[in-house]
């Protein structure tokens, strides 16, 4: 009996309607273990945190645990805004850029084994000839400075993250034979990528000064502190992130999962993963290490959660870099302490 092949019409009769975002299991999974983070907290700790954050050392307890329950509300009114700049440009195929799903399930897979010894090999090396591991944040970022770092320490954190999770990945990739539209280094969309950088770059420039004043520098510092905060961190967190999680891992998330939703969450877990070894966490015994990793989660879940969605949204992982890392907060944030690094008058 002959058989017949569905035409065009057929096939989308049969092919079921992706799941409107709100009812993906994963949003329900991450809503959870988030749910489970904090509640979690105060059984382990039993109220003492035992992180060293200068920055927020005047806040109790009870003060922090409620920033990290109202937190996302900020985020949430980024991803609005985010939405309604792109509504009207067509989102990007990304899990077209990826190979098929053998090659990208091996490829993530070994991305992820070589993060680990790249991780690992740093707080070995950063500990035995600098007094501190090597992490993809620099001393001082984001909670204050816990240990002063000399010029020659933070060129060389800046070096390490630069080779190992930027310039080797790109470079193997390239030779593998990916475009830079594979790689998500090409705008599909020039005039609204630049829009949502702006716009971004503003919101976010604007939080930074609104929680935590504008520095008190010199114009001297400021120029020379900002220059060097702006190259530093490009090389040491930004490129780094850019290149192994949005331009690398996001297309192969993308095949895998299947769901602009699951992609988005799995690059926003990926951005807390590579921070474990953040300068302020403590493993030392099992209740600190997990401590550690709960507040490494609840820390960067959502900002990776932003930088996935504008990469998602935009299919160009320029957008985050300039938008919302490069500048704000590593220029915002963080040129006073490189002004004390650097020691510039």
């Amino acid at each position: 009996m002959a058989t017949t092949t569905p035409g065009p019409e057929k096939l989308s009769e049969t092919r079921p309607a992706p799941k409107p975002w709100w009812r993906e299991r994963s949003l329900l999974l991450g809503m959870i273990i988030w749910l489970a983070c904090v509640a979690a907290i105060y059984p382990i700790s039993h109220g003492v945190l035992p992180f060293n954050r200068p920055n927020i050392s005047a806040l109790s307890f009870q003060q922090q645990i409620v920033f990290q329950v109202f937190q996302p509300i900020v985020f949430f009114i980024f991803l609005g805004v985010i939405y309604w700049l792109t509504r009207r440009r067509a989102i990007p195929d990304m899990a077209s850029r990826a190979p098929d799903r053998s090659v990208a399930v091996r490829e993530t897979l070994l991305m992820w084994a070589y993060a680990a010894v790249v991780l690992g090999a740093g707080q070995i090396i950063g500990s035995k000839f600098f007094g501190q591991g090597i992490g993809l944040h620099l001393n001082g970022s984001l909670f204050g400075v816990t240990h002063m770092q000399t010029p020659r320490e933070v060129w060389f954190w800046a070096a390490y993250n630069f080779l190992l999770y930027a310039a080797v990945p790109y470079l193997v990739f390239r030779a593998r034979g990916y475009s830079w539209e594979a790689l998500n280094l090409k705008s599909a969309n020039p005039r609204n990528d630049a829009l949502v950088i702006l716009v971004v770059l503003a919101m976010e420039s604007a939080l930074e000064f609104g929680l935590s004043g504008v520095t008190r520098l010199s114009g001297h510092q400021v120029i020379l502190g900002a220059t060097l905060s702006f190259g530093v961190h490009l090389l040491g967190t930004g490129l780094p992130i850019m290149v192994f999680i949005y331009s690398i891992l996001m297309p192969r998330y993308a095949k895998l999962a299947g769901s602009a939703t699951t992609t988005v969450l799995l690059g926003a877990v990926s951005y807390a993963a590579l921070h474990v070894t953040e300068y302020w966490t403590v493993y030392d015994s099992p209740s600190h290490g997990a401590l550690s990793i709960i507040f490494v989660l609840l820390t960067f879940f959502w900002p990776g959660l932003i930088k996935s969605y504008l990469t998602v949204r935009t299919g160009n992982a320029w957008v985050h870099l300039w938008g919302y890392h490069a500048i704000a907060p590593h220029v915002t944030s963080d040129t006073g302490n490189i002004v004390k690094f650097f020691n510039i008058k």
